[in-house]
């Protein structure tokens, strides 16, 4: 009986995430999708508490886990209310790196309980090592470029370093599968410093707005390794779970990579990275950017037809969603037809600029993504830029030398006008000077972006 709870819990949980991850696709449905696959796991967690039995054993030392799961629970839960929006990502980035550990924590546990497995068993332990490990250590250092707390290393040796570091790992895990009744619990030391060295130095160089992808990468190896924590227990839900998240992500990092103009295998050796000035402009001091104030630019939106709204990591940081929305129907009120025009990395991580503007109710109709964005800007009056810089530059476009070539941008420089919010001149997230700001149809209006505003949407009620 307790087997049969105990497999019918899992069939429900496997469901949940299914269904809970279909309703993350929509941001109407995503906040009960993520209860729904919550619950499931929740399930999930019990049933294993209550009805797992090893040899006739049950699962001792429940008071423990039970304790375990209430602090981790209250941690979580104190950390999701305090997070500001502009931290998401690297909340993100933390929790993701748990979970590689957690994955990497198991390989070892099991190896110790198991060291003279087959060579099948021993793969799919070092795999999910190797995986979890690279997962944490990685996602710990996006964590802390995204804060600021690391600074990227741009150095083309590093290219040549995580090839061979990848190689080395590959001879190390053969190793370990075929002669691991030689070398012991060595290899295994070996093989989780050398990976735990991998996942720092590959994402070490990554930097600007190549940020997302390794996300996203670094999301989908998290998934992989707990799938090969299912494979070693046996555990259908973990399984599903695990490949759930390792597909979810490594679809997502292929689109993105497409997005970015970038191949798969840069990514995976960490050979590519716009964090640092390389290739960028320094042309600033002989172009003049144009200002334009509040009452100007209240009018040119007033009486334009069409009006666009690029939000970026700055409409973020200034926590002006709300109001920005509050711009969109004062504009409407007016007759003018707005829409937001998404770049798919806007922000720090996929889906950010998405989940801040649902924040704020802005209907999701009016999200456009950038395939569909690029040919409405000919057709479009004025484009409002929020805090965006990298997405909309055009020298991915037009500039071999810039770090950013070949990305995919929002070519808001094709609409009659642009009005770019920004406090000053600074480049952004990239280090990359924007020519769009010397446009000849582009005007500045400086200032922090809520103020900024909160000003035009007076300057509107007064027309």
């Amino acid at each position: 009986m307790s087997k049969f709870l105990l497999e019918f819990s899992y069939l429900i949980g496997s469901i949940t995430f299914i269904v809970g991850l279909k309703m993350l696709s929509h941001p109407d449905s995503a906040r009960k999708g993520n209860l729904v696959a919550a619950a499931g796991m929740l399930i999930a967690i019990v049933a294993t508490i209550f009805f797992h039995e090893k040899d006739g054993q049950p699962i001792g030392n429940i008071p423990w886990i039970l304790a375990a799961i209430v602090i981790g629970t209250v941690i979580g839960w104190l950390m999701a209310m305090k997070v500001k929006m502009t931290a998401m990502p690297q909340m993100v980035s933390f929790f993701n790196g748990m979970g590689g550990a957690c994955a990497a924590i198991i390989s070892i546990v099991e190896y110790n309980a198991h060291p003279e497995g087959s060579a099948g068993y021993l793969l799919t332990v070092f795999l999910g090592l190797v995986i979890g490990s690279v997962s944490f250590s990685g996602s710990i250092v996006a964590y802390g470029k995204l804060d600021e707390k690391i600074k990227d290393i741009n150095a083309s040796y590093l290219t040549y370093l995580n090839l061979a570091l990848l190689a080395l790992i590959f001879i190390v895990l053969g190793v370990a599968i075929f002669s691991a009744a030689t070398f012991g619990h060595t290899v295994v030391w070996i093989l989780l410093a050398l990976s735990l060295l991998y996942g720092v130095l590959f994402v070490m160089p990554i930097g600007g707005a190549d940020m997302p992808v390794v996300i996203s990468l670094l999301n989908s190896f998290t998934g992989m390794a707990a799938a090969f924590g299912g494979f070693l227990y046996n555990n259908q839900v973990m399984l599903t779970g695990g490949i759930l998240v390792g597909s979810a992500g490594t679809i997502l990092t292929v689109l993105m990579c497409k997005a970015m103009n970038r191949s798969l295998l840069n990514v995976i050796i960490g050979s590519f990275g716009g964090g640092g000035a390389a290739g960028a402009k320094g042309a600033s001091g002989e172009q003049v950017a144009k200002e334009i104030n509040l009452t100007d630019a209240a009018i040119t939106c007033a009486y334009a037809s069409k009006v666009a709204i690029v939000p970026g990591y700055g409409l973020a940081v200034a926590q002006a969603q709300h109001i920005c929305h509050e711009l969109e129907k004062k504009l409407e009120e007016k007759g003018v037809e707005v829409y937001y025009a998404i770049h798919p990395v806007a922000g720090r991580m996929p889906g950010h600029m998405n989940v801040l503007l649902a924040e704020a109710d802005v209907p999701y109709p009016k999200l456009v993504e950038m395939e569909d964005a690029n040919p409405q800007m000919p057709s479009t009056d004025v484009v409002i830029v929020v805090g965006a810089n990298d997405v909309v530059n055009p020298a991915a476009e037009n500039d071999p030398g810039s770090p950013i070539y070949g990305m995919p941008v929002l070519k808001v420089w094709d609409a009659k006008s642009t009005i770019v919010l920004k406090r000053s001149m600074r480049a952004g997230y990239a280090g990359i000077e924007n020519e769009l700001f010397f446009l000849p149809k582009t005007k500045m209006l400086f200032g922090d972006a809520k103020d900024t505003l909160q000003k035009l949407v007076g300057e509107l009620k007064e027309l």
